[in-house]
Formats: C-alpha cells, sequence, structure tokens
C-alpha cells in the first residue's frame, strides 16, 4: 500500500478512506501489512452497535447522535448495514440517503454496505473497515445493522457497546428478547414515543431488564424524527461507556471482540484453504442426482476431507 495513501488515511483524507474500504469490500487490498501495523491505533475509537426490527427509526436515531457528537468537537463513522437482495445480490437499503446533510463535513463518514448474505446482520467486513475509520482518526464508530428479523447476537461481537431500538407495536421482538436479546443490549430505546402503546413497552422492558439485577441496563424514550429524547440516549450512552470504563468491562469486551476476530479469521481462512477444485468436484459428483444420495453426509463429509489434491 502506498505510503502517500496511508499518510493520507491518516489525516482523514475521506476520498482515500472511500477508496480503501471499497477495497477492503472487494477482497483487492494487496498489502495488508501497512494496515497491520496501524492496527494499534484502532482501539482509540468507541464501537457504538445500533440494531433492532425494520422501521423501528434506527437510522433517524443514529442521524441525531451524530449532531451531538460534532458538537462534542468529536468526529463520527458509520457504518450502516444494509439487507441484500438474494436475487440480485444488491442493497436493498440506502441508509446514506437519509444522512445527506452531513454530505459535506469533514469530521462525518458514512458507509452503507450490504451484508452478501452474512447472518447476523453484519458484513464480515464490517469489523475491518470499522478499524479503518479509527485509522482515519473517528472518535466514534457506529454500526446500524440491519434487524430483519432475527436476533442480532452478532452486534456484541463488534461494539462495546450496544443499543437495541424497538417500537411500541414490537411486541413479537420483545419476546425474542426474552430468548436471549436482552443479555446483548446495553441501552433500549422506545423510539416512537408518541405512538398508542410506549408506555406499555417501556414497563414491559423495565420488567425484563429488572430480572437480572447484575447488569445496569437504561431505557430511553424517543421521537427521533423530531429530536426528541436524543440528548438523554446521549448523555445515557456516555454514562454508561463510563461504567464499563469504571469496572473493567470495557476492556474485556475490547478483548473479547478480538479473540472472536482471530478465530473468524483462522475459520475463513482453512475453509478457503480446504475447498480446492478437487473437493468442489468431489462434492458436486456426490450430489448430482436423488440415487447419488444414498451415503450420509457424514460418510460423504470424510470421504471429500480424506481426498488427496492432486
Amino acid at each position: 500500500m502506498d505510503k502517500v495513501v496511508v499518510q493520507n488515511l491518516e489525516a482523514n483524507n475521506q476520498r482515500d478512506l472511500s477508496r480503501l474500504i471499497t477495497q477492503v469490500e472487494n477482497d483487492n487490498v494487496t498489502n495488508n501489512k501497512t494496515l497491520d501495523k496501524l492496527f494499534k491505533k484502532t482501539n482509540q475509537a468507541i464501537r457504538i452497535g445500533i440494531t433492532g426490527p425494520p422501521g423501528a427509526g434506527k437510522s433517524s436515531i443514529t442521524n441525531e447522535l451524530i449532531k451531538y457528537y460534532i458538537n462534542s468537537d468529536q468526529k463520527v463513522g458509520v457504518i450502516a448495514i444494509d439487507p441484500t437482495s438474494p436475487f440480485s445480490g444488491g442493497s436493498l437499503l440506502g441508509d446514506r440517503v437519509r444522512m445527506n446533510q452531513y454530505h459535506n463535513d469533514e469530521s462525518v463518514f458514512i458507509r452503507s454496505m450490504s451484508t452478501h448474505g452474512h447472518l447476523g446482520g453484519l458484513s464480515r467486513k464490517a469489523q475491518d473497515i470499522g478499524d479503518l475509520l479509527a485509522i482515519a482518526g473517528k472518535d466514534v464508530i457506529i454500526f446500524e445493522t440491519v434487524g430483519v428479523g432475527q436476533g442480532e447476537y452478532e452486534i456484541a461481537n463488534v461494539a462495546d457497546l450496544s443499543v437495541i431500538v424497538l417500537v411500541p407495536e414490537a411486541g413479537d421482538e420483545v419476546q425474542l428478547m426474552k430468548a436471549g436479546l436482552i443479555e446483548i443490549g446495553d441501552i433500549f430505546v422506545v423510539n416512537k414515543s408518541d405512538r398508542k402503546g410506549s408506555e406499555q413497552l417501556t414497563e414491559r422492558l423495565k420488567s425484563l431488564v429488572n430480572i437480572n439485577r447484575e447488569t445496569n441496563r437504561s431505557i430511553f424514550n424517543t421521537i427521533a424524527k423530531e429530536g426528541k429524547g436524543i440528548e438523554e440516549l446521549f448523555n445515557g450512552i456516555i454514562k454508561k461507556f463510563t461504567e464499563l470504563e469504571d469496572d473493567g468491562n470495557l476492556l474485556q469486551r475490547k478483548i473479547d471482540r478480538y479473540k472472536v476476530r482471530v478465530k473468524n479469521i483462522i475459520q475463513n481462512n482453512l475453509l478457503s484453504e480446504f475447498w480446492t477444485s478437487n473437493k468442489k468436484e468431489k462434492l458436486f459428483q456426490a450430489t448430482k442426482s436423488l440415487k447419488d444420495l444414498k451415503k450420509s453426509p457424514n460418510i460423504a463429509a470424510k470421504e471429500i476431507m480424506q481426498a488427496i489434491d492432486l
């Protein structure tokens, strides 16, 4: 990688940053050594995950939070994860359109990217791009996930703090939280709180949160499109980060995230190395037609694993 490009990246050159992100997305970074050396700078930024069901107002909340961080003289990077069309492979949403007001603001960089079918609502490249944003001097990196109905548990693996956004009509999502999503959220937001049922949802959330008294979780009510409740949410995020840092949990979360990334890289590399053209051909031959499906999957897998590459 050109040293000038790296210098420009560290100097927050938005154009070079955008180009590097595109290279990461397309697996075209031919020399990672320079970025590896700069990795130590990536821990300086705080990482916030914002997730929730479609239509909950995640983009509106992100948009409003950006204003408060800018007013606090902090630089912000946003990675907006859009769902991928199963037919075209293209992204279905355009979160950046909603944040056009920051287009010419050097302290804000917003990137929309698709999941490419990656489960959990987060692109596998999202963390790498988060590193680039941190190297470029962003103080705060926000991951806004797609929220397509499944529990977005993976947010805990990419963010230091997780914000779960719900709306008064989100009864089903509260049921999901009982099954585990409640464990992930540090902060819960009932958005569109002017709608009927918001008070009931807030009370139900309080009941769920109070079940686990070991962890201090906060609940905020907002009307994001009107900017109401955002200041309280912003201050609540700052307070939560202070608590996490004071009790050592912030450091532990960063360590846990690092471990998960290393494991995922090893897993991806092993899979890439394993699936040679010879092994792919053996899988194809074993599944050409229904009559070929006589062996159990375990036996077929074992034979493929034992196959010698020519």
